[in-house]
């Protein structure tokens, strides 16, 4: 797994903006078939220029697929959140001919945003398993979801351990929890505030007005422990079809129903998933709310601030580590050894930090811990911090040898997880580095002697005695 995901077409867009100064370009008279190239490598310019930093994992460049382009201007809210924070976004047809993830292998998009839930198969060279792959390389996905959603979409959620209701024509219903709008209410307009309990996923400021929902169940794979309910439905939703009456119980009901639900994948890939792509809308950005039974009224729903938050997550501008400067040494000693004997006195440090959006800042925690570990843990530390990133400890090396490993494991919810591992062989004594004479081999000693000397004057009386 990756801590910072490196793009290494940034060495290929250095070297093109060093080589291609203004001079350059005048003195050069290219023929055709040198014309093509040059033309093909300025329309490559401005993809390379502005390929990801390692400094900086937020990403940068997104792909926007739309059922249709209107959806531009009715979730333009949205839109213009990611590009204010400085992302660049492509916005295609799901069906058009050109649309392609990558490029001469390198791939043209950091992070894909899926608002076309009706698309039951994509243009270009982009497919279903081009977007699983997209996935599997550590890149980040949005998939907005919605009625009469296609297999398609359906079968990219159930690989990210997601099942929306088999029914095509089912949405989450709920007489309870329902917005009212005016003197009416819709009981398919669901005015859900059951949210997850991570500053790190929804932000530090709380969202006080409830996040309306109007769109399909889906229920989290028992397989896959990655993902989470953000937005869960109340005990009282079910998923059905709202014109036609129940003939059997919902497959879909209570607390089992997640409204919006993420991943994070092993390699920090993260993934968000809505049953309801109207989520996103201005409409329902602005919209006011009130639920069902509340006299309490919401001049604006928590839809905004609930989407925008969780965007910042998504795209790994909040919860990012990173590890640096991992250092070992004996006591007294600066040197990073090649090798410990047993028994040796060390110290361990590691410096984390996480992205804040803008810059690096120390990660301050007290569950960090290093292994000493051979088959099995030997050594299980705790490590101190000192309140700016650096976590250290000391330890007695085993009096076992072999060949050892430094390893952090850590896993914590809504943070990428950092799994570092370092090599070190542990010798046992050297002849001449023991002790001259062992105190607990005292006993040892003594028999010896003894010995020697009953044979000594078992010899004399053996010889002499008549």
């Amino acid at each position: 797994m990756k801590s910072l995901r490196q793009n290494p077409s940034s060495t290929v867009s250095t070297r093109l903006c060093k080589t291609l100064t203004t001079t350059e370009l005048r003195e050069q008279r290219p023929t055709m078939p040198s014309l093509s190239v040059f033309v093909t490598l300025i329309s490559l310019l401005p993809l390379l220029c502005h390929s990801l930093s390692p400094e900086a994992p937020t990403n940068r460049r997104l792909l926007v697929l739309l059922d249709d382009l209107s959806l531009q201007s009715s979730h333009s809210i949205f839109f213009h959140s990611l590009i204010s924070r400085g992302f660049d976004l492509d916005f295609k047809l799901a069906d058009d001919p050109t649309l392609s993830l990558q490029r001469y292998n390198q791939y043209l998009y950091d992070g894909l945003v899926l608002f076309s839930p009706t698309a039951h198969q994509f243009g270009g060279a982009l497919d279903f398993e081009a977007v699983l792959d997209f996935v599997d390389s550590g890149h980040d996905l949005i998939l907005a979801a919605g009625a009469s959603a296609s297999d398609l979409v359906r079968s990219i959620a159930r690989q990210c351990g997601i099942d929306f209701d088999e029914d095509p024509s089912a949405v989450v219903i709920d007489h309870t929890n329902y917005a009212v709008l005016g003197t009416q209410g819709d009981h398919t307009l669901i005015a859900s505030d059951d949210f997850i309990q991570s500053d790190v996923i929804l932000g530090k400021n709380k969202i006080e007005a409830p996040v309306l929902f109007k769109g399909i169940a889906h229920s989290l794979s028992a397989s896959n422990s990655l993902v989470l309910k953000v937005l869960s439905a109340s005990p009282s939703a079910y998923s059905a079809n709202p014109n036609a009456k129940l003939s059997y119980p919902p497959s879909l009901t209570g607390s089992a129903i997640s409204l919006v639900s993420v991943l994070q994948a092993r390699n920090n890939a993260r993934i968000l998933i809505s049953g309801s792509v109207d989520m996103f809308s201005n409409q329902l950005f602005k919209s006011a709310v009130q639920k069902a039974g509340s006299s309490k009224k919401y001049e604006k729903s928590g839809n905004e601030q609930f989407v925008t938050e969780l965007s910042k997550w998504i795209f790994h501008e909040r919860g990012h580590l990173k590890a640096v400067n991992v250092r070992h040494h004996k006591v007294g000693e600066t040197d990073e050894p090649a090798i410990y004997r047993i028994n040796d006195d060390l110290d361990y440090s590691i410096e984390i930090y996480e992205w804040s959006g803008k810059s690096w800042e120390p990660y301050v925690a007290g569950d960090v811990q290093v292994q000493f570990f051979m088959m099995s843990p030997y050594v299980l530390k705790t490590l101190a911090t000192d309140q700016k990133g650096l976590y250290h400890t000391s330890f007695k090396v085993p009096d076992i040898y072999g060949v050892f490993q430094f390893k952090v494991e850590y896993n914590r919810l809504g943070y990428t997880s950092l799994s570092l591992s370092k090599q070190i062989p542990v010798r046992p004594f050297r002849h001449n580095e023991y002790e001259r004479f062992i105190t607990t081999a005292f006993p040892y000693y003594g028999a010896s002697f003894t010995t020697m000397a009953g044979f000594f004057i078992f010899s004399i009386v053996f010889m002499y005695y008549k």
